[in-house]
């Protein structure tokens, strides 16, 4: 025979598992909006004649410290001299 109290424990484990996992698809439905809005705002920067790939470079800097993005420019240059580049 089934235990009811086992049966009562899965019943809860198994709703809990289900809420996970639809608040997990929420999730990335909400993400593939997000993706397919930046390709928007992209299409409509490039279609004003903006590079794209300039701005997403620009974007990435944003991100990082102020202090490393200096300390790897400084090397790029010395690099580029290095190498007649610059």
């Amino acid at each position: 025979m089934s235990d009811p109290v086992s049966d009562a424990t899965s019943t809860v484990a198994a709703e809990e598992l289900r809420q996970f996992i639809e608040r997990y698809e929420h999730l990335e439905a909400e993400k593939a909006d997000i993706v397919e809005q930046q390709k928007e705002v992209m299409a409509e920067a490039k279609g004003r004649g903006y590079d794209t790939k300039v701005i997403r470079k620009l974007i990435s800097l944003r991100k990082r410290d102020k202090d490393d993005v200096a300390e790897e420019e400084a090397i790029l240059e010395l690099y580029k001299a290095a190498l007649g580049m610059g």
